[in-house]
């Protein structure tokens, strides 16, 4: 597993995400405090609190491609 802090602090950049993310096959969760929901999940993501950084975890070893790609999104 692979965790990254990011800023998704507007509906643009959650609805880029969603649609970035959801192009891979395994499963990517973020978490905010307590709360852990499916990163592929727009409804989840909205009821995160997006005003703080949320972790995301990635639950595949070999995703290189997708850390590249979210550079834009960390804190």
């Amino acid at each position: 597993m692979q965790k990254i802090t990011l800023m998704l602090d507007s509906i643009d950049r959650v609805k880029s995400f969603v649609e970035l993310v959801s192009r891979y096959p395994f499963e990517i969760d973020l978490i905010s405090g307590r709360y852990t929901v499916n990163a592929k999940s727009i409804m989840g993501i909205f009821s995160l609190d997006l005003s703080q950084p949320v972790t995301l975890a990635v639950h595949e070893e070999s995703c290189g491609d997708l850390m590249q790609k979210l550079e834009e999104y960390r804190t």
